[in-house]
């Protein structure tokens, strides 16, 4: 997961500066792919990410919990926490939850075989003198046991009933609290403590009273995970406190990685509380025209049910020069919280309904299939389907994603079809062969779930960026990591 090469950014790259009369926060982002070295070949690699983007989707149509991280598929990000010792720890960035946890001594993980690399993974986490425990009438511990009654939370705890009428239960602290990922849990109690941001020029940036979750047990969820959904005690939110504008929008800008190691040698920028002003909304938007400091706007959906996450609507996908309809579930949310698109930085690929995948699937082969044969073999290898042997001269088709809000992404050719050698093991001759990276997600009309996902797979040279204040997701066409020079 972390890697020699994110090491070298790890203790810099938090700047913190002015833009337009707003200081904004600039955090590097690393792939946890650029360390993949328990993965014996590349169709081991897609296999197991295509294995987990399915499940995590599946599972979350059966319960009512977060959508999952795993490793291998997503990015990190560090920051100091502590002052007794201070320590930089590095978690999952993920806007599928709304929680930050990190393991603690002494730590338990349940089923976490071949989830991470003991020798890069950082040890869990010391909890410094500084650390306090969050009480039990706390509105974080409201929060994180699910807006249940202070007095009810207070009761758990022990805090006697006198206490509790007389609203005098801070020597209780809030008791143990579960969460669920689609293929993971873990149990954490809620602490506050300092969390440190270094900048360019001193003092740090010292935010105080932090909330997090320790965790010293989970099942499958080897390192910690820094929440930035639309709860209150997720990271964004948080920083809010400190300073409003750094809690009203923030924007991520992933480096195009393909499964290379040495495309993902620079860190992804994350940036928070970047306002542009200046950025002018016309009514029809293309991501990929001349006007490249546009985004692309589309509105958030609110969903009751699922009140964390980033839902957008899709209308259609158009395919070389066909457009291409959507079920009518991916365009809005029901009263009983079916349907629409999340945002997802933690999950691989797009998982789209079975419907519109057949449609998608069948179109891409039909420009495909002319020029290159099916590699059949390779999909049975991968999870990802259709594939094609590319040694000859075949036409790969544009794909486009329009939202709603009238806002068209042109998604780049590596964001929807990857491209790698094939064979040359066991006297096999090598092929190139190229496949389509979005899934078939099944049909749930009424699972209670989205109906899919954008995975970060095909976020990749975009700048993906959350209006909180204006409850829209844009997107622009980025050259990623030529964006720190930008911004600094």
């Amino acid at each position: 997961m972390a890697s020699s090469v994110f090491s070298s950014f790890r203790y810099v790259f938090f700047l913190f500066f002015s833009v337009a009369s707003s200081k904004l926060l600039l955090f590097p982002l690393t792939n946890s792919l650029s360390s993949y070295s328990h993965f014996n070949s590349t169709h081991h690699l897609l296999k197991s990410t295509t294995a987990r983007s399915t499940a995590r989707f599946l599972r979350h149509h059966s319960r009512q919990v977060s959508v999952a991280l795993s490793p291998g598929s997503d990015y990190t990000m560090s920051f100091s926490l502590g002052s007794a010792p201070k320590r930089t720890v590095t978690l999952y960035m993920d806007t599928g939850s709304d929680t930050v946890w990190l393991p603690c001594k002494p730590f338990t993980c349940i089923m976490c075989e071949g989830k991470f690399d003991p020798q890069s993974t950082p040890s869990p986490y010391n909890l410094s003198t500084s650390a306090a425990p969050v009480t039990c009438q706390s509105r974080a511990c409201s929060a994180v046991h699910s807006g249940l009654p202070t007095s009810d939370i207070c009761a758990t705890a022990h805090c006697p009933l006198e206490s509790i009428e007389m609203s005098e239960c801070e020597n209780y602290s809030c008791p143990d609290f579960y969460y669920a990922y689609g293929d993971g849990s873990f149990v954490a109690r809620l602490y506050t403590d300092n969390l440190e941001i270094s900048m360019s020029a001193p003092p740090s940036l010292v935010i105080r009273n932090f909330t997090f979750g320790c965790a010293h047990e989970s099942l499958g969820e080897p390192i910690g995970v820094a929440g930035f959904g639309r709860g209150a005690l997720s990271l964004p939110a948080q920083l809010a406190e400190f300073s409003p504008h750094l809690g009203t929008q923030f924007s991520y800008c992933l480096v195009s990685h393909s499964f290379d190691t040495d495309r993902v040698r620079q860190p992804s920028p994350l940036i928070l509380g970047r306002v542009e002003s200046s950025i002018s909304v016309n009514k029809a938007k293309r991501v990929g025209a001349p006007r490249l400091d546009d985004f692309a706007y589309t509105p958030m959906l609110e969903n009751s049910k699922h009140p964390y996450y980033y839902y957008v609507g899709l209308e259609a996908i158009t395919v070389g020069k066909r457009r291409l309809p959507v079920p009518e579930n991916m365009k809005k949310i029901d009263r009983k919280g079916n349907g629409g698109m999340v945002v997802d930085s933690g999950t691989t690929y797009s998982m789209i309904p079975e419907i519109l995948y057949n449609s998608v699937a069948s179109e891409f082969g039909r420009w495909m299939i002319s020029g290159d044969k099916r590699a059949r073999p390779v999909e049975d290898r991968t999870g990802l389907s259709p594939c094609f042997y590319v040694d000859a001269k075949g036409v790969v088709p544009q794909m486009v994603f329009h939202f709603g809000g009238n806002s068209s992404v042109v998604m780049p050719r590596k964001n929807y079809f990857y491209e790698f050698t094939d064979g040359g093991d066991n006297g096999k001759v090598k092929r190139r062969v190229g496949c389509m990276t979005l899934m078939n997600g099944g049909y749930f009309p009424d699972s209670g779930g989205p109906a899919g996902l954008l995975g970060n797979y095909q976020q990749q040279g975009l700048e993906v960026v959350y209006d909180l204040l204006k409850k829209r997701v844009g997107f622009a066409k980025r050259k990623c990591a030529s964006l720190w020079d930008r911004l600094i």
